[in-house]
């Protein structure tokens, strides 16, 4: 039966789109489709997060082939955590889009939106349960697929040209993922993660070195770590709002996830490691200080976007268990938190007429509820107490302390700054957006039932995040086994490799391994 929970992310979206396909002419079956099967895989999500605590990582072999000759998926605590958040915002926007109509303009549904968002959400799972490397760049390739059909749903010139540079970009990382993965397997003849994890050790130091560099850089463009972040300002803001929000909440994340799983498997460390304590004070600072020079509010967001980033590559620079204890909880945050804010900008331009901040400050305020839900949102970003964003800032903070040294102490002066300039940027959008105006544009009151879902998507998704910080403690715990995991990766490794044991023959599935 598990084997079949932890299958279900992925085969249930694929073969709900094609179905979807099948029923173009039926919006109303379409959206009850996504939704119906978004609800089923965030309950699935939900019952591999209880089981993934209490008896460690699960692993099916596809086909009963078994690893490291087959197709592994394997789920932990790290991947259930950010699978279950995934999908409730994945889920949450769904709703937001059905009130929109997939477009800023409020027009009805294109065919093809409900079959590509399964996709993506396909792609993101499958990235998150991959157990070996070509099956993650499988992922990334149906994510980047779906992207962008569904970033140039409806589009216009701008559009299609930032969609251009996102592809470009996207295809120039594949290609270096590519080149990644035929390096690896032809120094250690497997591609296999947890397999790879016990022979990468056996390679010189140089070749080492240089296989986690190629690897960082591939996965840093997907995470749009500084200066790899330059095509993400570009793309992002263009798309409608529920796009922009689920691939400013979830792409980026898997990036970094795949970075996080990589780098700590395959070439693990127990000190910090310059490179990436570089990159990640650089991109905490050029992305907020680029924040606070834009006009346009999703401009700002995505700039707000990349600097952020930056706290979760802190606690993975750290190789420590509070650090990655820290990213965990920041990556948790950062996908509800960024999702809201982009979903709430996509109201208030419809609201004002414009993205541009100069526009929006001589418009009336838009509705007090989109206001408080700004500064929920803002606020928990700018790691304000008691809200889940000073919780994950708490802790990487304690982990640059209980690290020590100049470099850490370093770090922690950009992330404080970063908290700062964060604020400062929110403020800047609220005095624009939500201060006195003189103007009513009269476009949101034409489709009230249409506003209240889109309103009430956004405040679930503001909702995830407040729940990360309501239930921080029990979190906090479950985040700290999933570091303590990366750290010691034998649990993963031995629920991927181990021989079939007769304890488990009373499952009923060969294919079926947990970690007792």
């Amino acid at each position: 039966m598990t084997d079949w929970l932890l299958f279900a992310p992925v085969l249930l979206p694929v073969l709900v789109a094609g179905l979807s396909l099948t029923v173009w002419r039926k919006p109303d079956a379409q959206r009850l489709l996504g939704l119906g099967v978004l609800t089923a895989m965030l309950v699935d999500a939900v019952v591999l997060l209880v089981l993934t605590d209490r008896r460690g990582p699960l692993a099916f072999d596809v086909g009963g082939w078994p690893a490291p000759a087959g197709i592994s998926l394997v789920i932990d605590r790290l991947s259930a955590l950010l699978l279950t958040v995934a999908l409730a915002v994945t889920l949450a926007v769904l709703f937001f889009a059905v009130g929109q109509g997939n477009t800023e303009g409020g027009d009805p549904v294109h065919a093809p939106f409900h079959p590509s968002y399964l996709l993506l959400t396909a792609g993101v799972c499958l990235a998150f349960l991959a157990g070996d490397l070509f099956n993650l760049f499988v992922a990334f390739e149906l994510m980047l697929a779906s992207s962008y059909v569904l970033i140039n749903l409806d589009a216009g010139e701008n559009r299609i040209r930032a969609g251009m540079t996102y592809v470009i970009t996207s295809l120039l990382s594949s290609l270096l993922f590519l080149t990644a993965i035929g390096l690896v397997y032809a120094a250690t003849g497997t591609v296999n993660l947890a397999d790879l994890g016990n022979r990468m050790p056996g390679l010189p130091d140089g070749l080492q070195t240089v296989l986690s560099l190629l690897l960082l850089i591939v996965f840093g463009i997907k995470a749009a770590v500084v200066p790899l972040h330059f095509w993400l300002p570009d793309s992002y803001p263009t798309a409608p709002a529920p796009i922009t929000a689920v691939l400013a909440a979830l792409l980026t994340k898997v990036g970094l996830y795949a970075m996080v799983r990589t780098q700590t498997l395959l070439f693990p460390r127990t000190e910090p490691w310059m490179p990436l304590l570089i990159a990640a004070a650089v991109t905490l600072l050029v992305g907020t200080l680029g924040a606070i020079a834009q006009q346009d509010l999703n401009r700002l967001l995505s700039f707000v976007l990349v600097g952020h980033i930056g706290y979760m590559l802190f606690g993975l620079s750290l190789y420590s268990v509070t650090g990655l204890t820290g990213t965990i909880l920041y990556a948790m945050h950062h996908i509800a938190v960024q999702a809201a804010l982009f979903l709430i900008a996509g109201m208030v331009a419809g609201w004002g007429g414009s993205a541009k901040l100069p526009v929006l400050a001589r418009a009336a305020p838009p509705p007090v509820i989109l206001a408080i839900l700004f500064l929920i949102s803002a606020l928990s970003l700018a790691g304000i107490p008691p809200l889940s964003g000073f919780v994950a800032k708490l802790i990487l903070l304690q982990a640059g302390v209980e690290q020590g040294g100049a470099a850490a102490y370093v770090l922690l002066a950009a992330a404080l700054l970063t908290s700062l300039l964060t604020l400062y940027a929110m403020a800047k959008v609220w005095r624009a957006v939500f201060a006195a105006g003189t103007e009513r544009p009269p476009a949101v009151r034409r489709h009230g039932a249409r506003t209240r879902l889109m309103v009430g998507a956004a405040g679930g998704t503001v909702l995830i995040g407040v729940l990360v910080a309501v239930a921080a403690e029990p979190v906090a715990r479950v985040g700290e086994r999933a570091a303590a995991d990366l750290m010691e990766p034998d649990a993963y490794q031995e629920a991927v490799l181990q021989d079939r044991s007769g304890d488990l023959d009373d499952i009923g599935r060969t294919g079926e391994r947990g970690h007792r």
